[in-house]
């Protein structure tokens, strides 16, 4: 059984990693609201926003793959390093972006950078090799409780910088707060295990990967994850505008966004503690269907501000609850050596998800004058999400005897 090194502890890992997690997500999640202040102010579309915060998402999940790799190959600290400066640079071009393309390139591109090097797959890497086994489900479900909490936390300060210093100078000084992860990276400084790699290995990356893409329970995984992507950032990012819509205050979109955070805290913490004890293909279809249930039920009710945070508590405790679970998945079947970049594969997955959901949003609303479409298809890849996670295999795979990579 892999043990943590003496020099980082299991406590010092969670609360660096955890606290790199909240700032990096917590950020991220609040996007949504500058849609309307951003569009209205530039004179640009729905979609203009839109497309940027897909490509963002789209650039997280491509990238996050080269970042997982050497994460694994060179330790956390300095890929979480590069991720830190991407992401001030990438608020500050978010500030000072005078056109839709420009604005693309650094909330899309750069910022989709940024998260690659400071977010789950990265920290789930180091979870992986320095928490043992049986507790490394439990602590994956910490630290996406971390990305809840920073929901809950930053979303109402972001929400008080936009209306306290305007949208423009609110970006600049998140950008400054977000420079916090660099000494917190110091925390998660791994020792070195031979040349140059942080995790012995049996498999060169390329065996790696074309054993896990041949695998079949990880496609399903990399489906059931696109189907998260989808839903969770669409929710993120249009449902302030489509709650505006309704007639509500920017308050509720608000309230709302930071309770999704406030329930998810502790719906990745159970998550993460039952999946050390049951199945974890089950616990994620049990997930998947609860998020088309609560969809469903939102759209039928009348809309007012109890229901808009009744929804945000219910689909905030579904709402994370996936990110332990499935890597703990990964993680079970084919160990840790390639932790971080086949977490990566998965992730991108996920952000090809995100890329659609938020991109869809706003196309769909611009040419029908209403999100109708994209919660019906949400509704859809939940049910979908929930029927193929149901025959993944979480047994670890079986190798034949192999030469050392």
């Amino acid at each position: 059984m892999q043990t943590p090194h003496p020099t980082l502890t299991i406590r010092q890992v969670l609360i660096c990693g955890a606290m790199i997690v909240t700032l990096s997500m917590g950020i991220r999640h609040g996007f949504g609201l500058w849609l309307q202040p951003i569009t209205q102010d530039q004179n640009w579309s729905r979609q203009a926003f839109s497309l940027a915060i897909a490509i963002q998402n789209l650039s997280w999940g491509v990238i996050g793959v080269f970042a997982g790799m050497l994460a694994d190959k060179l330790g956390a600290f300095r890929v979480l390093l590069a991720g830190a400066a991407c992401y001030a640079l990438g608020l500050v071009g978010m500030a000072l972006s005078p056109t839709p393309f420009i604005f693309t390139m650094t909330a899309g591109v750069l910022m989709g950078a940024a998260q690659a090097g400071t977010t789950y797959a990265v920290i789930y890497g180091v979870i992986g090799r320095q928490v043992p086994a049986a507790r490394r489900s439990w602590a994956m479900g910490v630290a996406a409780a971390a990305g809840s909490f920073g929901q809950f936390l930053m979303v109402p300060i972001e929400g008080q910088l936009i209306l306290r210093l305007g949208w423009q100078e609110a970006l600049l000084a998140l950008a400054v707060i977000v420079l916090l992860i660099v000494p917190l990276a110091f925390g998660l400084r791994e020792p070195k295990l031979g040349q140059g790699s942080i995790a012995p290995r049996e498999q060169s990356i390329l065996q790696a990967v074309q054993e896990a893409f041949k695998y079949p329970s990880f496609v399903l995984l990399m489906a059931g994850y696109f189907v998260c992507g989808f839903q969770v950032v669409f929710i993120g990012v249009h449902m302030p505008s489509y709650l505006r819509d309704k007639g509500l205050s920017p308050e509720v979109a608000s309230y709302a966004l930071a309770l999704i955070g406030l329930f998810n805290i502790f719906g990745t913490y159970i998550a993460g503690s039952l999946g050390a004890r049951l199945a974890k293909r089950k616990l994620l279809a049990t997930i998947y269907l609860g998020r088309a249930v609560a969809i469903s039920l939102f759209l039928y009710v009348p809309i007012s501000p109890i229901t808009v945070y009744v929804f945000a508590a219910v689909i905030g405790f579904l709402w994370l609850s996936t990110v332990p679970l499935t890597s703990g998945i990964v993680a079970q079947i084919f160990g840790v050596a390639h932790l971080s970049m086949l977490g990566g594969f998965v992730f991108l997955s996920h952000q090809v998800g995100s890329f659609l959901g938020v991109w869809l949003g706003g196309y769909l609303y611009d040419r029908n004058g209403n999100y109708d479409v994209v919660w019906y298809i949400a509704i859809a890849l939940g049910v979908f999400a929930a029927l193929i996670n149901l025959p993944v295999r979480e047994a670890p795979i079986v190798r034949r005897a192999m030469q050392p990579a």
